[in-house]
């Protein structure tokens, strides 16, 4: 057996014989012949391991020197953050003919094989002539080349795996390099957009190391996060190590291949290596920027690890699902056809139906899901879920249709907890409302789309918050105690002006006011991307001219628990270990927060729906990469699919019950008020409603026009299930009389109208 070569690496380096890449700073790697036997050929063979041992020990003076001098030139070279990294042992399965760093010499006869020496680390001079890789920009439906991403957007690379030859400071460092990171809002020393050089010189790099051997075939970069600066790099090399101190660059025939990078600085563009390279640590060497900027960039880095069952931290991290899903980003076309591959898999627990189109004629279709489709049952409570209002926010679209298929394949395998859930609930999910936006990034893709791609509909409206305010309404009449005109603290009317066909309302917009007008929703979650986060209303400030503020409810405390809920039980949300996506960290809320006191927003969803409807609304953001590639998506379900399930059982909490009239007959349109609480709700066309509540007793009443109210006592325990508070009312005289006089056709008397006649009457008589 030929032994493993040995490396100039500090690190062991036991890649097989088949892969002598793997040792790139070998300067000669020597394959000794097996021996046969005989004191001579030990004797030949021990003079050969000193012979070898000696030529070692002049290349390491001779690199020692070398790297000494230049340190001496400039100090600060190698210069990198101190991070402690751990010791890398390397025994990587044999890969079908893996690409080397440079292909190796062939041996001659009666030679030594021999690897070529990678070149020395210099400072390079000048980027001038270079031999430029085209770059990739949008292309309809592009996919990545080869290999997925490593994991820089979605935080699957740490910090800790990031470095950099120097940084402006703390906020700019290689920690801050990932694609689509965004910056603060004052773009402090903490949480800036970019990593940017100290210094602007051809010696500046920043580095990521995939702990293990890693087939390297692609760069996605950007320029710098900034409502203020222009900052970007134009051109850049690669290279890269298995050990960070030996490195290889990118070659393009016989020169170094230099990378043509951005023009501005959020269209992210891709380019691909010339030949994949296995190595350890890739390395991006700027060797160009904007003008009048400095070095800022942010990257991702497409990859595949290779097999190396060895190693400790990568198998600590694997993520796998048993779920027999469609893992992929579907289109349009493909949404659909899903959707009627479910519908044919369970016919007797879903529909499929359309609340209406986008502006582009789109159906937006939904999906049903119950064990009576199509019909309200007196009793069952309704939830929905939304997703994709932003079209380029494409995991909670991809989370909907892997929710609708698990639930299907569940209720048919005898889950009892999905079979209770379905049969006492009726399920909605609506899994992309801003078809037109998502046509768009996928067009784009997964990576290339950046931060908005895709976020507005095709007219340019956001419909977070394209909803009519209603919180205005409420706070104004609040302040000045009823008068001229008292405004109920629930079903506040719609605006006229809203509803007018001048208005800047997209119809997606109107669809979804229409949809939840017509269906009693108690619960429901609109699914978003970009943070790791539970938002619940309000999300509108209530003070002028403040941007940030806590604004809680009247239910506030029920919907904190609503928010815990989902949080606590994703595998991410609530990890204090965590990093935060991009500036904001949510720990101190268990990973919620209250919309306004983190941005506010004037006519969102949330706010809209709490005062318009009797629907609990909170925005659930599911990830920190808005379009993951879809090798990400097993893992995201993973990460969610317990929350998506909790989520839902909540709207079973709290009490429900009819309100009907002495004959049994269910009052549509009753209010239900709860003590202490000022927000009412009220019952649905049958006369059933639902009222979320946290555990404890509460003193309800039920009321209705032309009846007399009633108060109880209704006790809401810990168990999961809503109590049950039924009303029973009794109409008042002056309705009886109304009712008696209609039944025979005649008006029922109005006595001051009477009086009135009457003292006319006499006043003629006297007269």
């Amino acid at each position: 057996m030929p032994r493993a070569p040995r490396c100039r690496a500090r690190r062991p380096c036991l890649a097989p014989p088949s892969a002598p890449a793997a040792c790139p700073g070998l300067s000669a790697a020597v394959t000794l012949p097996r021996a046969r036997g005989g004191a001579g050929m030990a004797r030949r063979e021990a003079a050969a391991l000193a012979l070898i041992l000696a030529l070692l020990t002049v290349v390491l003076a001779e690199a020692g020197a070398g790297a000494q001098r230049a340190a001496v030139e400039d100090p600060d070279y190698y210069v990198q953050e101190v991070w402690n990294r751990e010791p890398y042992y390397a025994r990587p399965e044999p890969e079908p003919k893996p690409e080397p760093f440079s292909p190796p010499l062939p041996p001659g006869p009666g030679k030594e094989e021999r690897e070529p020496r990678p070149p020395e680390p210099r400072p390079p001079k000048k980027a001038a002539k270079p031999k430029k890789a085209p770059k990739k920009k949008l292309a309809p439906e592009t996919p990545l080349p080869g290999c997925p991403p490593l994991g820089l957007e979605t935080l699957k690379i740490t910090d800790f795996q990031l470095h950099a030859s120097t940084s402006k400071r703390y906020g700019l460092g290689a920690h801050r390099g990932r694609l689509n990171i965004q910056a603060g809002i004052n773009e402090n020393d903490f949480y800036d957009g970019a990593w940017c050089a100290g210094r602007n010189d051809l010696r500046q790099w920043i580095e990521v190391d995939a702990r293990r051997l890693t087939r390297f075939t692609g760069v996605i970069t950007q320029g710098r996060n900034s409502l203020w600066l222009s900052d970007w790099v134009t051109s850049y090399k690669v290279m890269v190590s298995n050990d960070s101190h030996t490195w290889v660059t990118v070659k393009n025939g016989s020169g170094d291949m230099i990378f043509e990078g951005n023009s501005e600085k959020e269209i992210p563009v891709l380019n691909e290596l010339p030949v994949p390279m296995v190595a350890r640590y890739i390395r991006i060497n700027p060797q160009s920027w904007f003008d009048n900027g400095s070095i800022c960039m942010r990257m991702e880095i497409l990859g595949c690890p290779l097999p190396d069952p060895n190693n400790y931290y990568h198998r600590r991290n694997e993520m796998t699902t048993t779920d027999d899903l469609d893992f992929k980003h579907h289109s349009y076309k493909e949404m659909r056809q899903l959707m009627k591959v479910v519908n044919e898999m369970c016919p007797n627990i879903t529909r499929i139906y359309n609340i209406g189109k986008s502006h582009q004629g789109l159906k937006l279709y939904a999906v049903e899901i119950s064990d009576h489709p199509g019909e309200h049952e007196v009793g069952e409570p309704e939830f929905h879920y939304i997703a994709g209002a932003h079209g380029n926010e494409v995991l909670g679209r991809e989370l909907m249709l892997l929710l609708m298929q698990f639930l299907c394949q569940e209720y048919l395998a005898g889950n009892e907890r999905i079979v209770h859930l379905v049969e006492e609930t009726r399920i909605h999910i609506l899994p992309s409302l801003n078809p037109d936006g998502y046509e768009k990034a996928y067009e784009g893709g997964s990576e290339l789309g950046g931060w908005s791609l895709g976020r507005w509909t095709h007219d340019g409206i956001d419909i977070n918050n394209n909803f009519p305010d209603l919180n205005t309404l409420l706070w104004e009449a609040e302040d000045r105690q009823g008068i001229p005109r008292k405004v109920p603290n629930h079903y506040i009317a719609i605006p006229e002006w809203f509803l007018s066909e001048n208005a800047t309302v997209a119809v997606e917009t109107r669809a979804v006011i229409a949809w939840m007008e017509k269906l009693p929703f108690v619960l429901g979650g609109n699914l978003q991307g970009g943070e790791l986060v539970v938002a619940y209303p309000y999300d509108m400030v209530r003070s002028l001219w403040k941007t940030q503020e806590r604004s809680p409810t009247p239910d506030d405390h029920v919907f904190r628990w609503l928010a815990y809920s989902y949080a606590s039980t994703h595998r991410l949300m609530t990890d204090a270990r965590r990093r935060v996506c991009h500036t904001e960290d949510f720990q101190k809320e268990d990973g919620t927060v209250n919309g306004a006191s983190w941005h506010t927003v004037a006519g969102s969803l949330n706010d809209f729906s709490y005062l318009h409807t009797n629907c609990f609304e909170l925005s659930i953001y599911v990830g920190c990469d808005k379009y993951p590639h879809e090798s990400q998506l097993p893992e995201e379900w993973e990460n969610n699919r317990e929350s998506l399930i909790v989520f839902m059982e909540q709207v079973h909490r709290g009490i429900k019950g009819l309100v009907r009239d002495l004959h049994g007959k269910g009052i549509p349109n009753a209010v239900i008020s709860v003590e202490g609480i000022n927000h009412d709700i009220r019952t649905a066309n049958d006369g059933d409603y639902w009222r979320l509540l946290n555990p404890g007793e509460y003193v309800v009443t039920a009321k209705a026009e032309g009846f007399t109210s009633s108060t109880k006592n209704c006790m809401v325990g810990y168990d999961m299930g809503a109590t049950r508070c039924d009303f029973t009312l009794s109409k008042t005289n002056m309705a009886r009389i109304r009712e008696i006089m209609e039944k025979f056709r005649k008006q029922p008397i109005s006595l001051p109208a009477r009086r009135l006649k009457l003292r006319g009457r006499k006043r003629r008589q006297h007269w």
